[in-house]
């Protein structure tokens, strides 16, 4: 869990947080991070706060040896979406014979 403080100090209050789930990529036989959620309060929106926990996140990966940062986000969630475009993220292909990855979902 990454959080960003107002003023750096807890006492002050969370501006955001990246909450993340460390995986495995079988793909790569290296680990993974994989973002779970991505929050920035509405008064820090606008600032680049959501850019800097992306590249925190990144830094982390990058330091744990990790071949890639995972998410899932909505389609309809253009905002996210461009946000985490701007970071570069894109959409999963594995080989170009494969196609796009799918993320797939089972209710129990």
């Amino acid at each position: 869990i990454l959080i960003a403080l107002e003023g750096g100090s807890a006492a002050d209050g969370a501006l955001g947080i990246a909450v993340c789930c460390r995986g495995f990529s079988t793909f790569a036989a290296k680990p993974l991070i994989n973002l779970h959620d991505l929050f920035v309060t509405k008064s820090a929106r606008g600032h680049d706060l959501g850019r800097a926990l992306l590249d925190a996140v990144a830094q982390k990966a990058r330091a744990i040896g990790a071949c890639k940062v995972t998410l899932e986000i909505q389609s309809k969630n253009l905002r996210a979406r461009g946000i985490y475009a701007a970071a570069g993220f894109e959409q999963a292909v594995y080989g170009e014979a494969a196609g796009e990855v799918l993320f797939l979902t089972k209710p129990v």
